[in-house]
């Protein structure tokens, strides 16, 4: 069983962060030529602040699905439930993490909206 999800997390790992590098380096390397080329005024502040913004939210998501799942296996563990109701309860957490973040993000964006 362990040997399963260990599997799962590499290949996900695998896949996932070159993405998330080649992303990174692209930015950044846009985020230099506007600095090059002076094209930072009023409009481009405002396109990174709400970048800003949402890498501040996305902790906040993904710190609640993990700790829905952490939550999911300890109720497991403790309760020596099956693999399969645990993993049940841990796809239940992870969406109430989900459905708590969007609500947070609804509430975020519109306050970010009405000071500007």
């Amino acid at each position: 069983m362990d040997a399963d999800i260990t599997g799962i997390v590499a290949l996900i790992v695998s896949f996932l962060a070159p993405v998330l590098i080649v992303k990174i380096i692209s930015d950044n390397k846009v985020r230099h030529r506007l600095i090059d080329k002076d094209l930072v005024d009023e409009k481009v502040e405002y396109l990174f602040s709400h970048v800003a913004l949402m890498n501040k939210l996305s902790s906040v998501k993904w710190g609640l699905v993990l700790i829905g799942i952490g939550l999911a296996l300890i109720i497991g563990e403790l309760a020596r439930l099956h693999d399969e109701v645990t993993f049940g309860i841990m796809f239940i957490l992870a969406g109430f993490g989900f459905l708590i973040y969007y609500f947070i993000e609804k509430v975020q964006t519109e306050d970010s909206t009405e000071i500007q």
